[in-house]
């Protein structure tokens, strides 16, 4: 293979991204570092299949009763009244009947803890009858304890009519004396009114480690207390919010950008299931919780077993990871923000629900777009920019592009061209630096596609400023990839391509080493087109093993370990080598394919060289590479090597590994069996 200075297309530096979706418990149960599930007592029981579904309430899910000392289980009543917050209005009333006694959660598939670690607890109670002086938090099992905490609690002051008085109001005698007495003498820190929700905070050590234990907050005395927002969270979690070890994974793969928050729970599986960014910001007992749409997964009308639980039926969103949070991911790993938003319409897949175009409803939808880029961009001085100021960043987070709708195509009811026209053109009035993106529907094989872009590229003729990039999503075997290596290369370059989902899918839909060499190889056409290709992102990211809505998918993980897929690796040695421009190869890479050879070869500003070589081969290769003067080539190189590492578990991706070397080149490399390499010169 000859290498010469014939440059290609530019690439931009933020082309290889992430796309966030809450999905395989990604975000609550995943990246989002707290522990307690449910921990609001809001959920809710997920039931029927798209277009016939329904949620049954379940407040008390994942939480179980804890006898302690007593022969009568504590009593636990999920209730309304005064709440913390009337956003999630359902909380605990507890009545313990013997010290001791309290509640335990399952916390998903149990407590981890760590030995060494410390583990932030927070709470809020109100004690409506409590003669005791303390809660007590554990973590236990078997039995034994692992962590434990207590503090004391805080008790209302009695109250009665004409007693909560501003000024001096003598009255040595009369029927409310004897309670006026006892207000003033109340110590004031370790007293509340009566209504008041207190905030307990303590710090858990753990002195062994455990998997599986349980949460237990109990009282030590009998009485009646009231308890919302139970929160859990270890010392390491990156701003206080994210799994250290699954964003350091995020981290590793150098992102160029990452695409939020779906995926269809953008649209919801009805519009009141929608994602609405406005509920996802602000403190956090103020955010609505609502169940995933992926909790309405379930096929029982299908089978016999009715009575049988699906085990992420309960499966919700607490948004603790909200669109604050989200700017704040991209932020920490350096990456550009791509916010998606809904146009009025729930997921096409599963509905026809939408709200007319003409209507005020839309316009909302309209609104909450501009409102959103004034809430990451706008002064701190402004509404939705004073909001992200008051949650603790008052510079702007810089965003650049929104991409309006996710997988809609024009149908007969829903007019998709004239709503992106609407958002458009309400956008680019007040904020004309914005990129947007448009969606081309669910695949990249169909008229509606072709439609699609038909409008988009007539659009940008009409107004450069019509559409950045258009959002195109593909799930497809190993075998398209490889027959599709040259998709891009007759794209028009006016308007940019996002490929926001793909993922090559085998038989068996399993993290392999397969499917991640035809994603490698189907990347060299990627890059190739890098005029065209603008972001590419691998979907989905997240999956929490033993609950899997959707396979494959880049990283699994468990309770405390990180599964790296060969998907994985790929989407990082991209990410980590990416240049400012192609090479052209002028058909050399063509032959190449004819051996099961599949490269692309960039260019770094410093003049630095980068050869992506996938060998499909069950045979080593030995490329030959010489310079554009016709020399063989030499000197010191730096080589990544990804290739499987053992026979695939039953349940976990296949393993892989990524060796790095550094070598003298003599005038070709050895390109390993059914391994993707990465070269350096």
């Amino acid at each position: 293979m000859k290498i010469a200075r014939k440059y290609g297309e530019s690439i931009s530096p933020e082309m290889i991204g992430l796309f966030f979706e809450d999905i395989n418990f990604a975000a609550d149960g995943g990246l989002y570092a707290e522990m307690i599930e449910n921990r609001s007592f809001e959920a809710r029981e997920g039931f029927g299949t798209p277009g016939k579904f329904y949620a049954v309430d379940d407040y008390g899910y994942a939480w179980k009763p804890v006898c302690g000392e007593g022969e009568q289980a504590p009593r636990m009543q999920y209730v309304t009244g005064t709440p913390l917050s009337t956003v999630n209005p359902h909380y605990l009333r507890l009545t313990a009947y013997a010290s001791g006694q309290g509640f335990a959660n399952q916390a998903y598939d149990g407590i981890y803890l760590k030995q060494g670690m410390k583990y932030h607890v927070s709470f809020y109670a109100r004690c409506v009858e409590f003669g005791g002086e303390a809660f007590t938090v554990e973590v236990k099992k078997d039995g034994k304890v692992y962590a434990e905490g207590s503090v004391q609690a805080v008790k209302p002051v009695p109250y009665g009519p004409f007693t909560d008085l501003t000024v001096e109001f003598p009255m040595a005698d009369g029927p409310f004396a004897e309670i006026m007495n006892e207000a003033k003498n109340a110590d004031a820190e370790k007293c509340c009114r009566e209504h008041e929700w207190i905030k307990y905070e303590l710090v858990l050590t753990a002195s062994e480690t455990v998997a599986g234990a349980e949460f237990i907050l109990s009282l030590d005395a009998a009485g009646v207390v009231e308890f919302d927002l139970i929160s859990m969270i270890p010392e390491d979690a990156v701003a206080g919010v994210f799994r250290k070890d699954l964003f350091e994974a995020l981290k590793d793969i150098k992102p160029g950008f990452i695409r939020f928050p779906g995926g269809c729970i953008v649209e919801g599986i009805s519009l009141e299931n929608r994602y609405q960014w406005k509920n996802t910001v602000g403190d956090l007992k103020d955010r609505k919780y609502i169940p995933n749409l992926w909790a309405f997964q379930d096929d029982r009308s299908l089978r016999k077993d009715l009575d049988v639980k699906r085990p992420d039926a309960h499966y919700g969103q607490s948004y603790g990871i909200g669109f604050y949070e989200y700017f704040l991911l991209c932020e920490l790993l350096g990456a550009k923000p791509l916010p998606v938003l809904g146009m009025g319409a729930a997921c096409q897949f599963r509905t026809t629900e939408m709200v007319p175009i003409d209507s005020e409803e839309f316009k909302e939808f309209v609104q909450d777009a501009l409102d959103l880029i004034e809430f990451a961009n706008g002064p701190a001085d402004s509404r939705w920019g004073g909001l992200r100021a008051k949650m603790g960043h008052p510079e702007p987070f810089g965003l650049e592009m929104l991409a309006i709708g996710n997988e809609q195509w024009e149908t007969k009811y829903l007019d998709i061209f004239a709503r992106h026209v609407r958002f458009e053109q309400a956008v680019h009035e007040v904020y004309p630096e914005i990129r947007l993106l448009g969606t081309a529907g669910p695949s990249v094989e169909n008229g509606l596609y072709d439609l699609a872009w038909d409008f988009y590229r007539k659009g940008q003729k009409e107004n450069p400023g019509f559409v950045y990039a258009v959002d195109e999503h593909y799930y497809v075997s190993p075998k398209w990839m490889y027959d599709h290596i040259e998709f891009y290369d007759s794209y028009p370059r006016e308007v940019g391509v996002f490929a926001g989902e793909y993922a090559a899918h085998t038989e068996d839909k399993e993290n392999t080493m397969e499917s991640a060499l035809a994603e490698a190889a189907f990347m060299t056409g990627l890059e190739k087109n890098a005029g065209v290709i603008k972001l590419a992102s691998y979907a989905p990211l997240f999956n929490r093993i033993g609950h899997s809505q959707w396979k494959p998918d880049m990283i699994w993980f468990d309770d405390h370990q990180v599964y790296l897929t060969p998907n994985y690796y790929v989407q990082k040695l991209y990410g980590n080598h990416v240049g400012d421009h192609t090479l052209q190869l002028d058909g050399q890479d063509v032959e190449l394919r004819k051996s099961g050879i599949y490269v692309t070869v960039s260019e770094t500003k410093d003049g630095e060289l980068i050869l992506k070589a996938v060998n499909t081969n069950d045979s080593a290769f030995e490329l030959p590479m010489e310079g554009e003067d016709g020399q063989p080539m030499t000197g010191e190189a730096r080589v990544w090597v990804l290739e499987t590492a053992g026979e695939k578990p039953a349940d976990k991706p296949e393993p892989s590994r990524v060796t790095e070397q550094t070598l003298e080149l003599k005038g070709s490399i050895s390109l390993a069996p059914k391994s993707f390499t990465v070269v350096r010169i």
